[in-house]
């Protein structure tokens, strides 16, 4: 009776076998296959303009939903956000635009779209719905030593300083380096024995960071671009070329305000490396908690 029984059950756990491989199966798998697959993404979130939040959301229901989104989708959102950009660092062809990026595309998307605030000054993090970066700042950046490198640079975001009486304002800055690992400013870097910073980690990709001041990489230049007061700027690189810093701006009144900004205007009018673009929709209520200098914006419309 017991062999009689367990040649049964063998043989019908054969047959469902079959039946589960045959057909029962492929019907299974194909149930999520639509939402799954990388092109239906993408026209989903085109329709969706390309909103970063909501690829945020996505990315965090499943695994496979968030290789899709370092796939393709992190990619293609840096892609139709800041073309000019993101061709000046990957390469002019498409195929350069689809491959890697120094730091991961998920990093550079966060990079485009997040003040990282400052540390230093209890500024915390938000979201920018509005950003420009620039290859025109990006030079005030780099010493001589490093002048051939490319860097994009944004605005600073402008902070009120953390429990300062004193109406100081603080600004959160961010970029990014071409080709960093091939780049001039590494070789002096690694060259000189540069030291890491143990306390600071990258907020875009969590990379260790060297410091640029302590380098002495951080020109006197970086301060007049962002019109910080002398000596009160410090920035960071990380080892995939993602920069972060602060500066305490320096207080202008309204004659030179008005004057900077002409001179600014006049200074980047004939520059086509300038992107601005917001983040999604304007029209949305988006969370801030800082706003883009307008000191900086060099009279160009803020999208």
């Amino acid at each position: 009776m017991r062999r009689l029984s367990g040649s049964g059950n063998a043989g019908g756990d054969v047959a469902v076998a079959g039946e589960w491989d045959g057909g029962i199966a492929r019907r299974m798998r194909g149930v999520n296959a639509g939402i799954m697959d990388e092109k239906v993404l993408e026209l989903v979130f085109r329709a969706l303009n390309w909103d970063p939040r909501a690829l945020c959301v996505v990315a965090r229901v499943s695994r496979r939903l968030r290789a899709v989104a370092e796939r393709v989708l992190w990619r293609e959102l840096c892609v139709s956000r800041a073309p000019r950009m993101v061709s000046a660092l990957s390469g002019p062809t498409a195929a350069a635009a689809a491959g890697r990026i120094g730091g991961g595309w998920p990093a550079m998307a966060k990079l485009l779209f997040f003040c990282c605030g400052a540390a230093g000054a209890a500024v915390p993090g938000h979201f920018a719905p509005v950003s420009r970066f620039s290859k025109t700042s990006g030079r005030s950046f780099l010493s001589r030593r490093c002048a051939g490198d490319l860097l994009f640079v944004s605005d600073p975001c402008e902070h009120a300083a953390a429990g300062d009486a004193s109406d100081d304002v603080v600004g959160a800055y961010r970029g990014v380096y071409r080709g960093f690992m091939r780049s001039r400013t590494r070789a002096f870097l690694v060259g000189h024995r540069a030291p890491l910073e143990p306390r600071v980690r990258c907020p875009y990709c969590g990379a260790r960071v060297w410091s640029m001041t302590a380098a002495g990489l951080a020109p006197r230049s970086a301060c007049r671009r962002l019109g910080a007061n002398e000596g009160r700027l410090e920035y960071f690189v990380c080892v995939s070329g993602h920069l972060h810093g602060s500066c305490w701006l320096a207080r202008l009144s309204s004659s030179s305000s008005s004057s900077d900004g002409e001179r600014s205007a006049d200074s980047d009018s004939n520059h086509s490396d300038d992107e601005t673009f917001a983040a999604a929709d304007v029209s949305l209520p988006l969370p801030t908690a800082g706003r883009v200098s307008a000191r900086r914006l060099r009279g160009r419309p803020a999208m």
